[in-house]
This record gives C-alpha cells, sequence and structure tokens, in this order.
C-alpha cells in the first residue's frame, strides 16, 4: 500500500528520523492554522508540496482539469518566504491535475497539501532501502545524486549508486553504516549525524513492515543537521494485521478505481494499458498469460487473479470488472483446475456469460481436473465461448479475434 509523503514522514519520526516539519491540509479551510502552527515553532520559509502517490512533483505541472491547455502553476512543490505566495501557491494546487513523469497525462487530482518548512540545505543524498530477492537480502541504496530521478542515474551513471546488503541474520551492522558515509564522501559531524541517521532509518523500515523506503533527498542542512526531506513509504499489504492503525492511511482516491472494486471482492487485479482483459487463477499463471499474449501480438489490459476458487460470484465480479475498463476488446480466461475443478469453473463461466452482457470475444483455457468434461459444457452452452486448448491456442486465438474486430 502506498501512502502520502506526509503519512510517510509521520511514521519515520515515530522511530526519532529527524523530518521537514510539516501540516497536512485537505483544503484552504486549513491553511491558516498550519501557517500558524509552523509560525510557533520559530518557521517563517515555507514549502508548499502536493501531495499525490507519484514522483516527479517538484517538476511536474499544474493544470486546470476541465481545460487541459491551461497551465495554473509551473511546479507542484514550491518554496517561499512570504505567506500571502504560500498561500496563492495552495490555492492554485488543490482541486487542479498535477502531471508528472511518473502520473503520465492522465496526471493526479491534488486533494491534500504538506504545507513544510523550508530549510536552508547545502547538499541532497537519495537513500532507498528494498529487498533484494535475488539475494534474499534487503539492500540499501545510497547516492551522491540525491534530489533526481535516481531512474535516470541508474540508467546512465550506476556506479554513483552505492548498495550495501544487509545479512538478516545479524542486521545492519556499525561498519556498513560507517562504509556509506565514506562513499558518499562524508566526514567530521556530517559523518557522524548521517551514522546515526541510516541507522535509525533502517530501524524504520524494518519495524513498520515496509517493501520499500525512499528518502530523496536526505539534506544535509547548514548547521551539519540531516533531515529526510521528503519520504516515501510501501508498505507490505501482509503485514496490515500487525498494524491495526495502517489501514486508515490508505487513499483510495490516489488509486484505480477499478483497482479498489476489485479489492472489495478480494481479486488482485492491476489495470495496464493493452487490449485484452485477462482472468486467472494464480500470480505465476497470470504473469504467464500476460507474456504469451504479447508475444502472439496483444497487449494485455489488465493482471488479474481470482485465486483458487473460482466461483460464479468470482468470476462475475471479475467479467464486471474486466468490462469496465473500455479498452478491452476480448477476454482471455486461463484456468488450472488443481484446487478447483475445471468443471466447477465451466459453470461458473456459463452462468456469469448468462447474467451479463459480454460484448467482446471471450477465449476461455481450462487445464487440469475434469478440463475435458468442462470443454463440452462450454461447447453445449449455446454461449459464444471459444475453447482453446494450451497457452498458444489461447493467446492465439484471442489475438485472432482482435483483429477481426
Amino acid at each position: 500500500m502506498k501512502i502520502h509523503e506526509y503519512q510517510a514522514k509521520a511514521i519515520l519520526k515515530k522511530y526519532g528520523v529527524p523530518i521537514q516539519d510539516g501540516v497536512a491540509i485537505k483544503d484552504m479551510n486549513g491553511f491558516d492554522a498550519a501557517i500558524n502552527s509552523l509560525q510557533a515553532k520559530g518557521i517563517n520559509q515555507y514549502v508548499v508540496k502536493s501531495q499525490i502517490h507519484a514522483g516527479g512533483r517538484g517538476k511536474g505541472k499544474v493544470y486546470n482539469p476541465n481545460n487541459r491547455n491551461e497551465l495554473i502553476l509551473d511546479f507542484g512543490v514550491k518554496f517561499t518566504t512570504d505567506v500571502e505566495k504560500a498561500r496563492e501557491y495552495a490555492g492554485k494546487m488543490l482541486g487542479n491535475l498535477l502531471i508528472t513523469h511518473q502520473t503520465g497525462p492522465d496526471g493526479k487530482i491534488v486533494q491534500t497539501l504538506f504545507i513544510a518548512e523550508g530549510l536552508d540545505y547545502s547538499r541532497e543524498v537519495y537513500i532507498g532501502i528494498l529487498l533484494d530477492r535475488r539475494v534474499g537480502k534487503n539492500v540499501i541504496m545510497v547516492s551522491t545524486e540525491g534530489g533526481v530521478e535516481i531512474e535516470k542515474v541508474a540508467a546512465e551513471t550506476p556506479e554513483k549508486i552505492i548498495k550495501e546488503w544487509v545479512d538478516p541474520a545479524i542486521g545492519f551492522q556499525s561498519f556498513q553504516a560507517k562504509r556509506l558515509a565514506f562513499e558518499l564522501g562524508l566526514s567530521g559531524e556530517v559523518n557522524k549525524n548521517f551514522i546515526s541517521f541510516i541507522k535509525i532509518l533502517y530501524k524504520a523500515y524494518e519495524d513498520s513492515d515496509a517493501s520499500l523506503l525512499e528518502v530523496n533527498p536526505m539534506a544535509i542542512l547548514n548547521d551539519n543537521r540531516i533531515v529526510a526531506l521528503d519520504a516515501k513509504i510501501t508498505l507490505d499489504d501482509n503485514a496490515m494485521y500487525r498494524h491495526p492503525d495502517y489501514p486508515a492511511l490508505r487513499d483510495t482516491n490516489e488509486e484505480d478505481p477499478l483497482e479498489v472494486e476489485a479489492s472489495k471482492h478480494n481479486l488482485n487485479y492491476v489495470k495496464l494499458d493493452g487490449n485484452v482483459g485477462c482472468m486467472v487463477n494464480g500470480a505465476g499463471l497470470a504473469m504467464a498469460t500476460m507474456d504469451i499474449i504479447k508475444l502472439a501480438g496483444g497487449e494485455p489490459a489488465n493482471f488479474l487473479d481470482v485465486g483458487g476458487g473460482a466461483s460464479q460470484e468470482t468470476v462475475e465480479n471479475g467479467f464486471r470488472i474486466i468490462l469496465s475498463d473500455p479498452k478491452v476488446k476480448a477476454i482471455l480466461v486461463n484456468i488450472f483446475g488443481g484446487i478447483v475443478r475445471c468443471d466447477r469453473v465451466a459453470g461458473g463461466i456459463i452462468e456469469a456469460a448468462k447474467n451479463m452482457h459480454i460484448n467482446v470475444p471471450l477465449v476461455v483455457r481450462l487445464e487440469g481436473t475434469n478440463a475435458e468434461l468442462a470443454q463440452n459444457m462450454l461447447g453445449q452452452s449455446g454461449l459464444n465461448i471459444i475453447s482453446a486448448k494450451g497457452f498458444k491456442d489461447a493467446a492465439e486465438k484471442v489475438t485472432e479475434e482482435l483483429k477481426q474486430n
């Protein structure tokens, strides 16, 4: 689960990580209270930061959502020492469309702002922590190229990314923190402060059950203090039971409506940009299905894993979500009957198809227990269902239907 910057900073603050202070607001009624809160702490420099689940806000552009040719503001993050200017920036961000390199042309409506303290700093550093699945260890990545797109750094100057893997048996060690500080060229008080910062940050990553923690940038202030100027955290959904406060952090306004709807029915759905709707049981089979569709010349419109029990209700919910995407021009159902028998799945597909208006070609490949019986059921249903045998046959049939329609 992705969360906003201000929420990520609240988590970091709980663990003692030094952060850029600020107040989140949902509308302009909260602006004065936010400014007063900062001024009470002696803060007289302000950064108005749009809050969306995408990077590149500082370089993004704010447009009128009703007229995308009308530029409202040049950036989604603005610094000022003037309260009225900050008010102007906030008014121009809230409710308008922010487009960054990560949102794509559709952009995101800004519904929350973080009114933060402006800080004077001399240097920016990138820090990222996540699991390296290739070696089964967490990896800490740092770079002197803080404040810029780390993907670009990785592609063009990978030598500028320093990595330190953490052995889960012994945890993050002091010598590793010192090595990272050395590789970043830090010395004196800054070196000492960084070592303390990275140790606390790693503890926050582990204890919060994050799957990703990114501080970009970590700022070295003019007085040698170190703070998280920005923060991005993705929380592990599988660990929610350990954190009863986490569900309240979810912002469904930032998620695709179809993905939100799918989650209500315990379906694993991710919207993609193609035109072939996919309904599969099992994440591995779903990935393979998307691959073979591409190899056959098609483009998957979604990842949809219905799980082990593909009942009529599950299939109906899956069809409804898939067909809610106007880009879908054909559907491929690819089910392996292991936990659930193929004839039961076929029955669910038939009943779901009778109850719904499926106006695009439907290709079904069922393999496993009672697969032959299932094929007969589909053939005798009187419905316009195209049966397929094998991966290749299914992918070829669905792409052929796309060409004809």
